[in-house]
C-alpha cells in the first residue's frame, strides 16, 4: 500500500459496475479501489468516456443577455458604485448558468459591461491578460494605453495585450457603456496571471484626447507599417480599429458577391477578422476577434468550431440558433457558443433597425490557443455538402 497523508481526506469515489467494458466485480477489485481511492489514484478505464469523448462536451450552456438588461443594471451601478482603487472598474461580468456562478462567460472568455459616469477616470494597472473595448452605442470616453489617449466611439474595436498600463476617462456629459473582454478564465486556470497598480491620476495632458491616437498615426494606414517601428509583436500595436473602416470593408463585400464576384464566405454572409499588421496574425494571442454581415433575408449555414465563442449584436435583429436553443435577438444582446455546438443565424434585419440594413455581429473567441495547440477545427454543414478542416 502507498503510504499517504493521514489528514488528507480523499476525494476520489469508485464504484464497482457490472458493465461490458468494465472488470468483473469482485471483493478483490472493491478492495482495489478501495486502495486506489485512499492513494489518490484513478484508473483511466473507469473515466475514459468523460476524459476523452467522441467530439468536444463543452461545461458551459448557450444563453443569451438582453442589453437593455444589461445597461439598466450597469446604470444602477453607476448611481451607487465608485470607480478607484479597490474595485478598479465599474464592470459587470456575464456568467454563464452552467460555470457554477463564477464571472464566465465561457471556460476561458471573460466578458463584462462596463460602465462610466460624466468626469470619471478608471484608475491606471496593467495585467498579462489580454483584452479589448468593443462600442456598441456612445462616444466620449477615451482609453489611455502607455500614456497614449485612444477615443473610443460606436463601433471601434480597441485591442490590448497583456502588460500595457491602461485607464479610462470620460469626457462627456452623459455616461458610457461598452463590452470587455478579456482571456481572465483561461489565464485563472492555468495559474499564470499577474496583475500591477498604476498611477492614480491621469495627466493633464491625458485628459485632452486627440481625434487619433499616437499609434493610430503610425499603425492605422492600410497595408502601411512604420519601418522605424517594425517588429513581430504578440500583440498588436494598432490601439483602435475604425468603426468606419470595418463597415466599408463589410460592405465592399456583399457588393462584389452583388456583382458576381468571391468576396463573401457565404451567400448573404461578409465576414472580416481583426489582425495585428506586424505579423498579419489574430489581434491579440489569446483571442480572435471578427465582424459579421448577414445581408436580410439570409441564413448562415450551421457551424461548429472547437473552442468557445461571444458575439454581440451591433445593429439590426434577427434568429439565432445554438445547438438545440433559438433566440430573438437585437442590437446590444451578448450570447456564448459554446464548444463544437453548431450557430446558424438568420437575419430580420431592415433599414429601420440596422443602418446597413443588414444584421451586424461582434464576434470574438479563444481560436488562437487552440490554434497554437493544433485543436482548431471547423464543420460546416451545406446543404448539398459538409466541409470539415483544420485552420
Amino acid at each position: 500500500m502507498t503510504d499517504h497523508d493521514p489528514h488528507v481526506v480523499s476525494p476520489v469515489k469508485l464504484t464497482a459496475e457490472d458493465r461490458p467494458d468494465q472488470p468483473p466485480v469482485t471483493p478483490e477489485l472493491e478492495d482495489l479501489y478501495r486502495g486506489f481511492e485512499s492513494a489518490l489514484l484513478v484508473p483511466l478505464w473507469t473515466r475514459i468516456g468523460d476524459l476523452m469523448p467522441e467530439h468536444p462536451r463543452s461545461k458551459a450552456r448557450p444563453h443569451r443577455w438582453e442589453w437593455k438588461t444589461l445597461l439598466d443594471l450597469a446604470g444602477r451601478a453607476g448611481d451607487l458604485v465608485p470607480v478607484g482603487r479597490g474595485g478598479e472598474r465599474r464592470a459587470i461580468a456575464l456568467a454563464n448558468p452552467s460555470l457554477g456562478g463564477r464571472p464566465y462567460a465561457t471556460p476561458t472568455l471573460w466578458a463584462a459591461i462596463q460602465y462610466l459616469m460624466p468626469g470619471e477616470d478608471a484608475p491606471e494597472h496593467r495585467h498579462t491578460q489580454n483584452a479589448f473595448r468593443f462600442v456598441v452605442e456612445g462616444e466620449g470616453v477615451w482609453t489611455v494605453v502607455e500614456r497614449d489617449p485612444v477615443p473610443m466611439r460606436r463601433g471601434d474595436f480597441l485591442p490590448q495585450a497583456g502588460l500595457n498600463w491602461h485607464a479610462h476617462h470620460n469626457a462627456a456629459d452623459e455616461p458610457m457603456a461598452w463590452i470587455d473582454g478579456l482571456d481572465i478564465p483561461f489565464q485563472y486556470d492555468v495559474e499564470g496571471q499577474f496583475f500591477d497598480f498604476g498611477r492614480d491620476e491621469l495627466s493633464e495632458e491625458e485628459h485632452q484626447a486627440p481625434a487619433r491616437s499616437r499609434a493610430e498615426r503610425l499603425w492605422g494606414h492600410p497595408g502601411l507599417v512604420p519601418v522605424s517601428q517594425f517588429e513581430s509583436r504578440q500583440g498588436t500595436p494598432l490601439l483602435r480599429y475604425r468603426w468606419e473602416d470595418t463597415d466599408a470593408a463589410l460592405t465592399d463585400q456583399l457588393e462584389l458577391e452583388r456583382e458576381g464576384h468571391p468576396g463573401t464566405v457565404e451567400p448573404g454572409h461578409a465576414l472580416v477578422r481583426y489582425t495585428n499588421p506586424t505579423t498579419a496574425d489574430d489581434v491579440l494571442p489569446t483571442i480572435r476577434a471578427q465582424f459579421h454581415r448577414v445581408r436580410s433575408g439570409a441564413e448562415t449555414a450551421p457551424r461548429r468550431e472547437t473552442g468557445s465563442s461571444v458575439y454581440q449584436v451591433f445593429d439590426g435583429s434577427g434568429r439565432v440558433t445554438v445547438g438545440e436553443v433559438s433566440w430573438s435577438v437585437q442590437r446590444g444582446d451578448l450570447f456564448v457558443v459554446p464548444s463544437w455546438m453548431p450557430l446558424s443565424i438568420r437575419s430580420e434585419a431592415s433599414p429601420s433597425d440596422s443602418d446597413s440594413g443588414a444584421l451586424d455581429l461582434f464576434q470574438f473567441s479563444d481560436a488562437p490557443i487552440l490554434t497554437k495547440l493544433n485543436l482548431f477545427r471547423t464543420h460546416v454543414t451545406h446543404v448539398a455538402h459538409v466541409e470539415e478542416k483544420h485552420a
